[in-house]
């Protein structure tokens, strides 16, 4: 028995990193019947036979999944945005960097296309509010190698708005990974960004998910009300400040959010996306929310 991630899951067959080997695996029948579905990412322990074909045994305890695409494991979640066009609704950021917070996956901004537009104001948005805020250009190389940085030794996802370079930065990254992209869309006849399965390519001695429809896991994935505040950092230091126990930090009187909000010390415009979401997030019925574990 020996123990791996998978690095692909496609028609039944799970792609399992043992070390050196890629080993070909089937899942038992038991993760069928108790509608358990391994993921990509996933740590598990494979059955390897002598054809060197596997059977795939049992999934170690996950630290985080994601429903839509469904990957497990995330260390970390790339959002890739602009200021040139098309330019990046805060909005968005925000959304997917609070749903990341709650899976305890560390959210990393990139900027990318700075040499087209200087997004200074986005990045001091980010950077105050304690993320780690890159400034980067997949067309000149600017902050490639501190992305790098960031990626060794980390299993990561990229997403982003279409059109934000998340494949030109990937390639710059490694220009394998354009190779290796290009050899899978081949074999599968359609093109990459219309891919429906997840896969994980070594970048940097660390893992990234190619996604592509990655950006649209926000859709079905909202935190609930009573979460959403701790899913924004920089509001943590203030909510035991509040007057009122059960402070929705909306516009109540006495709340030490909005009074940081109004010191500065909070940025209005991730003010904004909170009440949105919160406002969101009081419409979910409790039945309509995915569950937490597979």
């Amino acid at each position: 028995m020996r123990e791996g991630v998978i690095r692909k899951a496609l028609s039944g067959f799970y792609y399992v990193q043992c070390g050196d080997d890629l080993v070909t695996c089937r899942a038992r029948g038991k993760f069928r019947h108790k509608k358990v579905t391994p993921l990509v990412g996933d740590r598990v322990t494979v059955t390897v036979q002598p054809d060197g074909s596997g059977s795939l045994d049992e999934i170690l305890p996950r630290t985080n999944f994601f429903h839509r695409p469904a990957v497990a494991n995330l260390d970390q979640l790339v959002i890739i945005a602009s200021g040139a066009i098309p330019v990046t609704d805060p909005f968005l950021i925000d959304r997917i960097a609070a749903l990341a917070e709650r899976k305890n996956c560390e959210p990393i901004l990139c900027i990318n296309k700075w040499d087209l537009v200087p997004a200074e104001a986005l990045f001091a948005i980010y950077a105050k509010a304690g993320f780690h805020t890159i400034r980067t250009s997949a067309a000149t190389g600017q902050g490639i190698e501190e992305l790098r940085s960031l990626l060794a030794g980390k299993t990561s996802a990229f997403t982003g708005n279409s059109g934000v370079g998340k494949s030109s930065i990937l390639n710059a990254l490694d220009p394998a990974f354009a190779l290796a992209t290009g050899e899978i869309s081949e074999k599968l006849g359609r093109g990459r960004h219309t891919t429906r399965h997840v896969e994980f390519f070594p970048v940097s001695g660390g893992l990234i998910a190619d996604t592509p429809g990655f950006s649209s896991f926000e859709d079905d994935e909202l935190l609930e009300k009573d979460q959403l505040p701790y899913a924004f950092r920089e509001f943590r230091p203030y909510l035991d400040d509040c007057r009122f126990v059960g402070c929705a930090h909306c516009k109540e009187k006495g709340c030490a959010v909005l009074a940081a909000l109004d010191r500065g010390e909070i940025a209005p415009s991730r003010h904004r996306s909170y009440v949105r979401l919160y406002d969101m997030a009081k419409e979910i019925k409790p039945w309509e929310k995915p569950k937490e574990t597979e």
